[in-house]
């Protein structure tokens, strides 16, 4: 039985805050990233702060009327929503707008927009349906594959694109499947994979394959049922040796000349302070000048004299080391980290399964894009090219994250609407 009340009756307003203070921070940000003294208007359309007005503007436009609409809405409709944004999906690698090397965009009257951003909260809403059946269980192998195919079908086709950073971030949603109950030693096994790949473009070859011999042989050694786990761990040591010469060849023969040499930048087989590590070298210098406190708003000199390129962008995060300091960056990475805190701590309180996963998959992607985003601008991280969400200047990030957000508030009021 439900009882029908207005979405904003109990909205959660801390997520509302601090949405809000990420989106104005982020466009003070982008401001003194291009500030030009021949444009002093804030709504001058010539420059990029007057356009990311108009997205902040037309944002709040669409959490309103989110909040409006049927809790029921996206549960209902979730799959149709993913299949809409698959069929976008195909349609942009055939008939969409190349920008900087990736074709994800499709142009409308001029405003570029580009429905990878949004797959992502499609996928968040399938995925989230789909767990939220009394009998899937993702113990059972028909299940797994199921989710999963959920998950890398739009990451394969952002792919195709040529936008591998979009494609990236859909590996996030492991932390749903988690939720959902996926075993804990298949998670490690796959958060290991990513260091297994690190190590073998560091090390020779022929190190790591003894070094995994060893380990089998290790494991067969202490194992208690010889015969019957060998099969096994015969298993794991072949797919580890594939495994490690499947990333030497993808990294030498799949991935563009650029992602590959930030790759050995970033690891140290290369140092190409002019080239491939500009930008990171840059972004270190920009980040490190601001000291504890900064240089002071519009007073960056990395940031006036465009040092850093796509500071408005992917390197956002710079033009607040520089202005603001150590401490300013502890106060954004304190909003994100909050934010974060409470989308669990409301995904947690819900009574239905569909809003509690949705939540998880929502933080899930904030998570992977504020961390992979932070990471670039310091050099932890290959520069992928995500942006930093409410932050970054651009209208389908600002949009897609809003409006994958205000989905999640308006399903935690519609709780109150569950008798």
């Amino acid at each position: 039985m439900r009882e029908r009340k207005s979405g904003f009756e109990h909205i959660d307003w801390w997520l509302v805050i601090i949405f809000l203070l990420l989106v104005t921070i982020g466009w003070i940000n982008i401001y003194a990233a291009v500030f030009d003294e021949n444009h002093i208007s804030i709504f001058d359309m010539h420059v990029k702060y007057g356009k990311q007005m108009v997205w902040v503007l037309s944002s709040l436009f669409l959490g309103f009327i989110i909040i409006l609409i049927d809790g029921k809405f996206f549960s209902q409709f979730a799959y149709l929503i993913y299949v809409i944004f698959i069929i976008l999906l195909i349609a942009v690698i055939f008939f969409g707008k190349e920008i900087y090397g990736s074709k994800s965009w499709f142009m409308f009257a001029g405003i570029a927009l580009q429905p990878g951003e949004f797959a992502k909260m499609a996928t968040a809403l399938a995925l989230a349906k789909f767990l939220s059946k009394i009998e899937v269980d993702l113990r059972k192998r028909n299940d797994l594959f199921a989710a999963l195919g959920l998950i890398f079908l739009p990451a394969f086709l952002i792919f195709l694109e040529h936008d591998t950073g979009s494609a990236l971030v859909f590996l996030a949603f492991i932390f749903v499947l988690y939720r959902g109950g996926l075993s804990e030693k298949l998670v490690i096994g796959l958060v290991l994979v990513p260091l297994l790949g690190v190590i073998s473009l560091l090390i020779n070859k022929l190190i790591i394959l003894g070094a995994l011999f060893m380990i089998a042989l290790l494991f067969f050694l202490q194992s208690k049922r010889k015969f019957r786990d060998i099969f096994l761990i015969s298993l794991i040591y072949l797919a580890s040796v594939g495994f490690v010469f499947s990333v030497n060849f993808a990294v030498n023969h799949i991935l563009e000349p650029h992602q590959r040499i930030r790759i050995n930048v970033l690891i140290g087989k290369d140092l190409d302070l002019q080239g491939a590590g500009y930008n990171v070298n840059q972004s270190l210098i920009a980040i490190g000048s601001g000291g504890i406190w900064g240089k002071g708003f519009l007073k960056g000199t990395q940031t006036k004299y465009n040092f850093v390129p796509k500071q408005s962008t992917d390197f956002i995060f710079c033009t607040v080391g520089e202005e603001w300091g150590f401490i300013g960056s502890l106060v954004v990475i304190g909003l994100f980290i909050a934010l974060l805190v409470r989308i669990i701590i409301v995904a947690e309180r819900q009574r239905s399964k569909f809003s509690r996963f949705y939540g998880y998959g929502v933080a899930s992607i904030i998570f992977f894009h504020f961390t992979i985003n932070i990471g670039m601008t310091l050099s932890l991280i290959p520069v992928i090219g995500i942006p930093l969400p409410f932050f970054s200047y651009g209208g389908s990030s600002l949009w897609a994250f809003t409006i994958m957000l205000f989905i999640f508030i308006r399903q935690d009021s519609y709780r109150y609407e569950l008798l």
